[in-house]
C-alpha cells in the first residue's frame, strides 16, 4: 500500500470516529445493504470468519449485517466504504 492510500485511510477512520462522537457532522451518508458487505468480502477472497477477523468484528456481528439484522457504525462503516472502493488497498493495510 502506498502512503497516500494508507493516509486516507487513516483519516478516514479518525473521521469516522470523530462523527460518531458526535464531534462532526456527516457530509455524506453511506448505506451498505447486506450484499455489498458479502460482495466486498467475496471481493477479499475471504470466509466469514477470516473477514471478521481481519476487521476486528465478531463473526456474529458480521453475520449480523450479511443477513440484515444490523447495520455497520462508525470505524466499521469506514473500513467498509474504503474496502468497497479499494479492496487490494485494505487487504493490504490488514494483512501486515
Amino acid at each position: 500500500m502506498n502512503e497516500k492510500d494508507f493516509n486516507n485511510l487513516v483519516e478516514s477512520i479518525k473521521e469516522a470516529g470523530k462523527i460518531k462522537a458526535g464531534e462532526l457532522p456527516p457530509s455524506r451518508r453511506f448505506e451498505f445493504s447486506p450484499l455489498d458487505i458479502k460482495t466486498i468480502r467475496d471481493k477479499l477472497h475471504k470466509s466469514q470468519s477470516e473477514f471478521a477477523l481481519m476487521i476486528g468484528v465478531s463473526v456474529s456481528t458480521l453475520q449480523n449485517w450479511e443477513q440484515g439484522r444490523r447495520k455497520p457504525e462508525g470505524p466499521a462503516k469506514a473500513l467498509l466504504k474504503v474496502a468497497s472502493k479499494d479492496p487490494k488497498a485494505v487487504m493490504e493495510a490488514l494483512s501486515s
